[in-house]
């Protein structure tokens, strides 16, 4: 897999895309992330990529023409299976659309700023919009990531035991049921005796009635499609 992160902020996903799994895929070469600096891609003075907005609103726009070019150039090299936009307006992540992007070959993540993107760019550059929740940040760079972790992880291979990402929560609408390691007492404070018991099969019912128990409690909604 590549993904390609458009962006005027790459300082931003620095960290983010170099450490723990994410970093460890890219060195396995199972997926390739390859961040452009959008003021690359500028004709104007000073690299600028932002302009005012037509109806006087508040705030600066980013224009179309930088990321229209970039996008080009990229689409010239390899197909796309999506070009996201990082929106808090766009569809929401889960889990299940991580799974589906999981097995995508190719994808650029655009990531927003300032007061939004000239709208031609939505409604002629990308193919899905992607919202991580409803409330607003600076830019769409920690979106982006968050976007870039959650499909990577499920990568196989990215991960050393690919079970334990099968068994995470919302894969089956359910959260996780509660895990414990050692000591087994602490200060008095056990762990459930079944966990010790070695029966698989009675370990296995208690984890589904406590993930039901626990998405009943925290998360009903998600029940409605368990």
């Amino acid at each position: 897999m590549r993904i390609d992160i458009l962006t005027v902020m790459p300082e931003a996903l620095e960290s983010p895309l170099h450490c723990s799994i994410v970093q460890r895929a890219q060195d396995k070469g199972l997926v390739e992330i390859v961040v452009h600096n959008l003021r690359d891609w500028s004709l104007r003075k000073h690299r600028k990529v932002d302009d005012y907005a037509f109806s006087g609103e508040a705030g600066m726009v980013m224009q179309i023409e930088p990321v229209d070019r970039c996008i080009e150039a990229l689409k010239a090299q390899r197909d796309y299976d999506d070009v996201i936009f990082t929106s808090p307006d766009g569809e929401l992540l889960t889990q299940p659309l991580a799974n589906r992007l999981s097995l995508a070959r190719n994808l650029i993540i655009l990531c927003g700023h300032y007061k939004g993107v000239d709208f031609r760019i939505r409604e002629h550059l990308v193919t899905r919009e992607i919202s991580i929740g409803d409330y607003v940040l600076t830019g769409g760079e920690l979106p982006a990531a968050v976007i870039a972790d959650a499909v990577v992880r499920l990568i196989p291979g990215a991960i050393g035991d690919e079970q334990s990402a099968l068994n995470d929560s919302f894969q089956d609408n359910l959260l996780e049921a509660p895990i414990y390691t050692r000591p087994a007492d602490y200060k008095g404070w056990r762990v459930p005796d079944i966990l010790l018991s070695g029966n698989e099969a009675a370990i296995a019912e208690w984890k589904m009635q406590q993930a039901l128990e626990r998405t009943r409690r925290l998360r009903p909604n998600l029940l409605d499609n368990a």
